[in-house]
């Protein structure tokens, strides 16, 4: 008998990889994965604890799961993920709606749990021979996925609580990776996108020195990878060595994502952030001249603890002399056990938010500008979505999940399919989105 069991995965990427993880764990002791809570006997909620809103968010989705306990085949609800990892006691005391609590560690023995919970008897799990590390049950089209290559952060920002959560950074073998990489590869993924805490990091702990440039030449020599993304660089690892790689290679997107999160050299240190802000600058400037097609993507924070007018007025001349193409702003949300949340000078949640509509706002002009410059160029350009005779699709200048997107209508749908590659030609330009019509082959 089998025993199904529905996963909800919040936050970002790198928590998608350990549902993920955790769902190739349980289908290789005999559970089945199923896509609505509706049908599923084991349900995983798995939480993001970053800022306050994700805490909200992750706490309300636990309630909505609970009413399928009562209403549905649920027999077991299961919580775990950074939030749990990081209010484990006091969850355990306030979450009694919760079957099972687990943090973000050890998926195997997360597995040993349900099955004890469950009763081998039940479904005659015990019958299932334990092997080594499972394959992941991918949660993204079967096209895509994300390459986690290391868990845990060494910066310790102080307004960040990732490393109180995920502790200290643990890079992954490369070999481990790349042949990680192929079995996805062999799996039909053609667009293979880079993700840790901070990839540009990559390989200090194990290796001495940072390895990303390494790790994307090898994989990009994986036959049946088309595209290779690169996510959560952090600047003073990014350099020009890192940059010549991407651009040399055709498989890797000239794309990276490279959060700097203020420009002020006061505020930079009272983050705890390494490097300098000199060494953003030219390090942007690199990239510009080195490939003016280069797309840059960035974060930034406003209303961190001490921030005066003068430094978040030096952010937007920043961004307005170096402009990104894709910006992230966010307001400073103080986080239990940082240092930031204990700083005097805390800015008022409405001049955060005055300054975070500030910033965006000039952002809008940016990419509505970048965008309109792409009109009647030719892309080549991956397809996500169909639906009423448009292609929803993404070219190298498109991460998915939090870039726009390319509307391409189609005079013939039956052609295309969700995971094609086509060339398209750019006709019109909203602020994040684009048009395009399909060329011929």
């Amino acid at each position: 008998m089998e025993c199904k069991v529905g996963m909800v995965s919040l936050g970002c990427s790198k928590n998608r990889v350990d549902s993920e993880e955790i769902l190739g764990e349980l289908v290789r002791r005999g559970f089945t994965p199923v896509s609505s809570p509706e049908d599923a006997e084991v349900i995983i909620v798995n939480t993001c604890g970053f800022i306050e809103s994700a805490k909200v968010d992750s706490l309300d989705t636990v309630f909505d799961m609970v009413k399928y306990k009562n209403e549905a085949s649920c027999r077991l609800l299961v919580v775990c993920g950074c939030l749990t990892e990081r209010y484990y006691d006091e969850l355990r005391e306030e979450l009694p709606e919760a079957d099972l609590i687990w943090g973000v560690r050890d998926h195997s023995g997360l597995a040993d749990a349900i099955e004890q919970r469950l009763g081998f008897s039940a479904y005659g799990l015990s019958a299932c021979a334990h092997s080594p590390k499972s394959s992941r049950i991918l949660t993204t089209p079967s096209y895509r996925a994300y390459l986690r290559i290391a868990d845990g952060c060494d910066n310790r920002c102080t307004y960040c609580a990732i490393p109180i959560i995920r502790g200290g950074r643990r890079s992954y073998p490369m070999e481990q990776l790349i042949a990680e990489a192929k079995e996805l590869a062999e799996g039909g993924v053609t667009e293979l996108t880079v993700i840790a805490q901070d990839t540009s990091a990559y390989g200090i702990d194990i290796y001495g020195k940072p390895k990303l440039a390494e790790l994307l030449t090898a994989l990009a020599d994986i036959e049946k990878l088309h595209w290779i993304r690169l996510l959560y660089t952090y600047p003073n690892t990014v350099d020009e060595k890192l940059i010549d790689t991407i651009n040399a290679n055709p498989k890797i997107c000239n794309y990276i994502d490279m959060p700097i999160q203020h420009i002020d050299p006061d505020i930079l240190r009272a983050m705890n952030r390494h490097g300098t802000a000199e060494h953003i600058r030219s390090i942007t400037d690199y990239i510009r001249n080195a490939n003016p097609d280069f797309i840059l993507r960035t974060t930034a924070i406003v209303g961190f603890p001490g921030e005066t007018d003068a430094q978040f007025d030096a952010l937007r001349e920043f961004f307005k002399a170096h402009p990104y193409d894709r910006l992230g702003a966010f307001t400073y949300s103080p986080e239990d056990g940082t240092p930031a949340a204990a700083m005097d000078n805390q800015v008022p949640e409405k001049v955060r938010q005055h300054r975070l509509d500030r910033l965006m706002r000039d952002q809008m002009a940016v990419s509505l500008a970048a965008n309109k410059r792409r009109i009647g160029s030719i892309c080549e350009v991956l397809v996500d979505e169909i639906s009423d005779g448009v292609a929803f699709c993404r070219s190298y200048a498109e991460a998915a999940e939090v870039d726009g997107f390319i509307r391409v209508r189609l005079s013939d749908v039956s052609k295309i399919k969700c995971g094609d590659y086509i060339n398209v030609r750019i006709t019109g330009a909203e602020t994040y989105d684009l048009d395009a019509e399909p060329i011929n082959p």
